[in-house]
């Protein structure tokens, strides 16, 4: 599929694509709509930034029935940062219809028992939020969910991380029998794969490789934090030039506290999101980030999978996450939609295995270094290693001798140069072959000692 319209969607939805400013699929929907639109259960292990929301968002709206007067979709997702995310791309769909969809929007931290009254008046078409305000509604017996044709588990594996998949099992548990599944998930853990065969009925399983998940327009860049003070270079990093908006990202609560505080000591204006503020305050912050009231925002890896903000110019890894494949929803949320992106990564030398780990999944760095206010190019950190393993098997006078090859030389050094390393190369030999001989024969008389 290379357009929208090769989906066969309503003409409410390619309008409402339109006003978005998606032009092409990205590589998730080509794979993934088709699947939806048959009516098979899915497993989508797709990251953020690949668009997997508007895969399942949109095959939904398009089977919405208008003269159905009750619940025909849920939607859950672990977060209320990624509910709202959901809940606003639906409403922006639903805004193009000439038909009213109606979308009850539940998580945790608003107001019940307004729901709840709203509830007994009308059922909403399409249900999205969290899973526990959902099933709190179903298990009250004011959101009817029975005859719901299809119900989408958003990031199986941060649902299970955050202690919610119990509560999604009962949701799942409380619709008929027809209704399609979708599970979509960075990574399948065991605990997640047992509640798939559980409930999915020979699903499609689609993986969206790494490759196709890192945008071609991000830049990512390496830079190593040896010998420098880390708070003072993301100081300079965020000053350098005139980034549009950047994310900060830490792995631990007390680490964002800790830059943030940095960064307004230096003068400048940073937002902070993380597990400890209130969730009407992150709603207000989100609401003013949106607003580009910030510059600046230091976060953990909670608001990773949240945050969904147009023209994010910069993201900065203050260390690698401990779960690498938040590398990818960290990276994900800059060099959105064709946009260009920097993503910097900052790391210490014992960091070298989890580098390594990030390459082999198809990730390529740009070594970089600040030097007088500006970000340059620098050498490969793998260079020193490379070329010791040229000369690891040669003593000091081997190296030496290899070395005066390239020095005009007398006739017969070549071959000297040869018999010398042959020579090395026997006694090498020998010693090993003396080695194994005392082995032996300690081994013997050990044996022999034991039997005695």
């Amino acid at each position: 599929m290379t357009e929208f319209s090769d989906f066969k969607l309503k003409p409410f939805l390619l309008s409402a694509l339109q006003e978005k400013g998606f032009k092409q699929p990205t590589a998730a929907q080509s794979k993934l709509i088709p699947i939806v639109m048959s009516g098979r259960d899915l497993v989508g292990q797709s990251a953020t930034g690949s668009g997997k929301t508007h895969a399942f968002l949109l095959p939904i709206f398009n089977k919405l029935d208008p003269e159905v007067k009750t619940t025909q979709a849920v939607i859950t997702t672990p977060s209320r940062e990624l509910a709202y995310q959901i809940i606003e791309d639906a409403k922006q769909l639903a805004g193009h219809s000439e038909h009213q969809i109606t979308i009850g929007s539940y998580v945790g931290g608003t107001d019940k028992n307004r729901q709840i009254e709203k509830l007994k008046h009308e059922q909403p078409d399409v249900v999205i939020g969290t899973p526990g305000r959902i099933w709190d509604l179903i298990s009250g017996r004011h959101l009817d969910v029975h005859n719901a044709q299809q119900f989408v588990v958003d990031e199986a594996d941060m649902t299970l991380d955050m202690g919610f998949l119990d509560i999604v099992d009962k949701i799942a548990s409380s619709f008929g029998k027809e209704v399609q599944m979708m599970v979509f998930s960075a990574t399948i853990p065991q605990k997640v794969n047992v509640f798939l065969k559980k409930y999915m009925n020979n699903p499609v399983v689609e993986e969206i490789p790494v490759s196709t998940i890192i945008s071609p327009t991000i830049d990512n860049w390496l830079i190593s934090t040896k010998g420098k003070d880390k708070n003072q270079l993301i100081y300079e990093l965020l000053t350098i030039g005139e980034p549009y908006l950047v994310l900060v990202f830490a792995n631990t609560k007390r680490r964002v506290e800790e830059i943030t505080e940095f960064l307004k000591g230096q003068g400048l204006k940073v937002a902070m999101i993380h597990g400890g503020v209130q969730p009407r305050e992150r709603k207000q912050l989100m609401r003013r980030i949106k607003k580009l009231e910030f510059q600046f925002v230091v976060a953990t890896d909670l608001a990773a999978r949240g945050i969904d903000i147009e023209g994010i110019s910069h993201v900065i890894n203050d260390d690698i996450p401990d779960d690498l494949d938040f590398f990818i929803h960290r990276v994900g949320r800059t060099g959105r939609n064709g946009m260009s992106g920097i993503s910097i990564t900052l790391y210490t030398p014992d960091e070298e295995d989890e580098i390594a780990e990030l390459e082999s999944m198809g990730i390529k760095f740009k070594p970089k270094a600040v030097k007088d206010h500006e970000v340059v190019d620098t050498y490969d950190r793998n260079r020193r290693a490379t070329h010791k393993k040229k000369h690891d098997k040669l003593d000091p006078t081997m190296i030496g001798m290899i070395k005066k090859k390239k020095k005009k030389v007398k006739p017969g050094y070549k071959r000297r140069i040869k018999m010398n390393l042959d020579r090395k190369d026997e006694m090498d030999r020998r010693v090993k072959k003396r080695e194994d001989q005392r082995a032996k024969r300690k081994q013997r008389k050990q044996s022999s000692t034991r039997y005695h």
